[in-house]
């Protein structure tokens, strides 16, 4: 599901922020590392284990990453889908394409 995920963002035109990886790494090394953040597994789990239409829920206990920030607004928008992510310092509410803290956090 983490690869089907990923491969329908980049068909909507998500491009990841490779800046958000810190590691000396070659270019594909770095997009490797950015899709398996704890987020972006939480959620193709959700979409695998909830009906079409269901919200999905994460926790976390540290910031989102700007590069997870913009794919949770894509998935939101290609899956139709609210994402309701509580992170470290607030609740994002992600519903078609755009979040509750307008890019703000």
């Amino acid at each position: 599901m983490l690869d089907d995920m990923i491969c329908r963002l980049k068909k909507a035109g998500y491009v990841p922020d490779r800046s958000e990886v810190l590691f000396e790494m070659d270019e594909e090394e770095k997009e490797n590392a950015l899709s398996l953040h704890s987020e972006k597994l939480a959620i193709a789990y959700g979409l695998i284990s909830t009906s079409p239409g269901m919200p999905i829920r994460v926790v976390k206990n540290l910031r989102v990453c700007s590069d997870c920030h913009s794919a949770t607004k894509l998935i939101s928008k290609v899956y139709n889908r609210e994402i309701i992510v509580r992170d470290r310092n607030r609740f994002h509410h992600f519903k078609d394409g755009s979040c509750s803290c307008k890019d703000f956090w």
